[in-house]
């Protein structure tokens, strides 16, 4: 195939919306590997004993809606990506979930009051550590699983990028979290591969999440750079990177908190 049509083609699939993170049109297109925790079971872990939750950043609803019957009974979400906000409003509004708008990265405050859940979720979504203190119950907890800036950075490199937020790390967030007042319970961070079988699903995959290419980037002006891509023999593989932070609030005056049962996954 001519590198026009090629080109073509990929442009097409830049183009397709996107909305929510429903990643399961790439199933057997996309191999990941996966880090030795599960977000699931840590989840499932905190919410078994509590009255109320927020989850921030929380896409298309997906995953709440996935475990709705697991949800404490009040249960909050917010979603800081415009597109998003319509797509998870439908999806969890009839669980009587409010998603409210919300950017940490904008400097927003979150929409809820002070000690007023008693666990807060954040999956590949920014928060400040501040905020979520603020409207922690004492005693509450804090669960998140974060993209480290220097994912995918051996495919940032294909387009002369460098890594998109060198300063999302563990022991920066690990820092930011105890000078907030939370005392971290495990932290942990893990690198691991992930296969694309083409281009086509790579472009169709980038179109999901555009900030990890260069910011000027476009198929037609990184169109050699794909092309050499697609040019290659066998499937495309790169690096994944996370880490994970699970802490509390602590009470005043009381005992320090048994992490072990949260360590057995």
């Amino acid at each position: 195939m001519q590198q026009g049509d090629r080109v073509a083609r990929w442009q097409e699939l830049w183009e397709e919306p996107a909305s929510g993170w429903d990643f399961s049109e790439f199933e057997g297109r996309v191999v990941e590997s996966e880090p030795p925790w599960s977000y699931e079971e840590l989840v499932q872990h905190e919410l078994s004993t509590a009255g109320s939750a927020l989850d921030l950043g929380t896409g298309g609803g997906e995953f709440l809606l996935s475990h709705q019957h697991e949800l404490p009974v009040e249960m909050h979400a917010t979603e800081g990506w415009g597109p998003n906000l319509p797509v998870a409003r439908e999806a969890l509004g009839p669980l009587g979930i409010e998603v409210r708008e919300y950017d940490a990265d904008r400097g927003d405050t979150l929409p809820y009051d002070d000690d007023s859940v008693d666990v807060v979720l954040s999956r590949h979504e920014s928060y400040d550590p501040a905020e979520v203190v603020r409207v922690l119950r004492k005693g509450g907890w804090f669960l998140t699983q974060q993209v480290d800036g220097r994912n995918l950075d051996d495919l940032a490199a294909v387009f002369g990028a460098g890594a998109a937020f060198p300063e999302v790390r563990l022991e920066v967030f690990r820092s930011q979290a105890q000078e907030a007042g939370l005392i971290v319970e495990r932290a942990e961070e893990w690198s691991g591969s992930i296969r694309f079988d083409s281009v086509d699903t790579l472009v169709s995959y980038l179109r999901l999440m555009p900030w990890q290419l260069p910011e000027d980037f476009t198929i037609e002006g990184y169109a050699d750079q794909l092309c050499a891509l697609d040019e290659q023999e066998g499937p495309l593989e790169f690096t994944e990177r996370r880490f994970l932070l699970l802490a509390h609030l602590p009470i005043p005056d009381a005992p320090p908190a048994d992490p072990f049962p949260r360590w057995e996954h």
